[in-house]
């Protein structure tokens, strides 16, 4: 018999995509007549995955958002990975909201997850956390294949993505 088969379990965002997805969101409002005479901005840290939205008013903060959700879902990046801030105020009567992008399984969520595995008892399956993604093993590709499929009927606040299957 062949050895084990495995595959990883992990989150995130194309950066690439969300830059783009930014870039175009801030054409767009250049383009609009609702955001003429605003002073509307969206900058993207790369490095730490956040957005940060600023607007005049909150009319136009909530426009600028479902903008940005708009090229945001176009792109492919996954909208349960975003952690939306609260309105505050900013300097100068304008208002400021950070989006925070989930890149990784967060370690309470990863832990959910092989509680999760664990109490459904596939047949000699082994679940793993390995940093912020989870390594499944076993020597039967259909366990694999039910795993994957019972992960994807659950709900546990973020979008999981499947990769890295190995035989």
């Amino acid at each position: 018999m062949a050895g084990q088969s495995s595959f990883d379990v992990s989150t995130g965002a194309d950066l690439q995509e969300v830059d783009n997805a930014v870039n175009q969101a801030m054409k767009e409002v250049g383009q609009r007549y609702d955001f003429k005479g605003s002073h509307c901005g969206i900058q993207f840290d790369r490095a730490k995955a956040t957005l940060t939205l600023e607007a005049d008013d909150d009319f136009r903060m909530r426009a600028l958002f479902d903008v940005l959700q708009a090229r945001l879902i176009r792109r492919g990046v996954p909208l349960k990975n975003l952690t939306v801030g609260d309105i505050t105020p900013a300097a100068g009567g304008h208002v400021r909201r950070v989006l925070t992008l989930t890149q990784g399984i967060p370690t309470d969520t990863a832990r959910a997850i092989v509680k999760a595995v664990k109490e459904r008892t596939f047949k000699k399956v082994q679940i793993a956390i390995q940093g912020d993604e989870l390594r499944v093993t076993s020597p039967s590709k259909d366990n694999l294949q039910e795993v994957i499929a019972f992960l994807r009927g659950q709900d546990f606040g973020i979008q999981l993505t499947f990769g890295n299957y190995r035989s």
